[in-house]
């Protein structure tokens, strides 16, 4: 993948470079407007999808430069603090006393944990620029070759590029290359993958599927330097509920968009999560479930304290109602929840 740039510190051999959040440094108006005309400019010829994702995330103009994630998303760790609580818990009751933060974007998650924990040792990862986070809270745009403690990437799985395949008529699976400007799509070159083979093997015409192996590669890698426990937490799907047309999804302002890799919009797609996990000996539990354990319940609390104490009845019906939100069915609870372990695979392996 030519158009990947293989970053600092990462095995010649490790292909993904997507090991921390593209939330770039943020343009000015001129300075966006140049740089997208720059991509748009370079964007006639149809591209393979994951060189056209990459380019309209991670390039020049590309989304990741001149958006904020907050403006476009409302995900577990911005909607309360109460994500924040579990993590913390879950890495004390771990016997950690330290959590990095993969893709950290504006450091949310980490200036909830500082506040509810001062005492654990943060680190944020990530391209942008150190946001206003407390003086004792580390930041790096790299990940660092050892992570003792927790490590938790959230949602950051599913905006790794791969590419999108299609089985044509005659029974030939071939790369879908798509027009940048315009989202427009072809079949391309027929295309040989062992992992479709293994994980996503299509049978009909006319369907589709993402080859999630620079996913699995990028976490492996991540996994790989951790002692202590790796978290991954995305949306994703098994084998068998692939979706048949794919997962390829595009969001700007907190509506879902058509799906054009321009740079002005997000691009997502869900991530093959039983591939991940058998890469990295990972367990997996719905967000609900792995919540449930850290104590997160959306049971509302008995009327009569209304009477007894309005102003605790509020802030305990608030509390249930943020839980509720982080473990409902169709929403956040199904998230899944990645888990690796490294000290109890070491151990297995001595």
């Amino acid at each position: 993948m030519p158009f990947v740039p293989v970053p600092r510190g990462v095995p010649d051999n490790w292909t993904p470079s997507f090991y921390v959040s593209p939330h770039a440094h943020h343009q000015s108006k001129d300075e966006w407007n140049t740089s997208h005309l720059r991509l748009r400019t370079l964007a006639g010829m149809p591209k393979r999808w994951e060189e056209a994702w990459h380019d309209a995330l991670y390039g020049p103009g590309g989304f990741f430069l001149h958006s904020r994630p907050m403006d476009h998303f409302r995900t577990s760790v911005t909607s309360s603090d109460v994500f924040a609580e579990a993590v913390a818990r879950m890495a004390r009751d771990a016997g950690l006393d330290a959590v990095v933060d993969m893709g950290a974007g504006g450091g949310e998650l980490l200036a909830r944990l500082h506040r509810i924990d001062p005492t654990l040792r943060l680190t944020g990862v990530d391209l942008a620029s150190r946001p206003d986070l407390p003086d004792d809270v580390a930041w790096t745009d790299k990940l660092p070759p050892e992570v003792d403690g927790l490590l938790i990437a959230h949602e950051w799985l599913d905006n790794i590029p791969c590419d999108v395949v299609e089985l044509d008529d005659a029974g030939v699976t071939r790369l879908v290359e798509v027009e940048p400007d315009t989202g427009a799509e072809q079949l391309g070159e027929p295309v040989e993958s062992a992992w479709l083979d293994q994980w996503w093997p299509l049978t009909e015409s006319g369907t589709r599927a993402e080859i999630g192996e620079p996913r699995d590669d990028a976490w492996a890698d991540a996994v790989g330097r951790v002692n202590g426990i790796a978290l991954a937490i995305d949306y994703g799907h098994m084998a068998a509920a692939r979706p048949p047309f794919g997962s390829l999804a595009s969001f700007a302002h907190g509506q879902e968009v058509d799906v054009v890799p321009d740079g002005s919009r997000d691009i997502t797609a869900h991530v093959a999560v039983d591939a991940v996990a058998a890469r990295t000996g990972a367990t997996v539990e719905r967000q609900r479930d792995a919540l449930a354990a850290q104590g997160v319940d959306g049971t509302r609390p008995p009327l009569d304290l209304a009477t007894t104490d309005p102003q605790a009845y509020v802030a305990a019906l608030a509390r249930a109602s943020e839980s509720a939100e982080l473990r409902a069915r169709g929403g956040w609870g199904d998230f899944w929840w990645l888990t690796t372990d490294t000290r109890r695979e070491i151990g297995m392996q001595d």
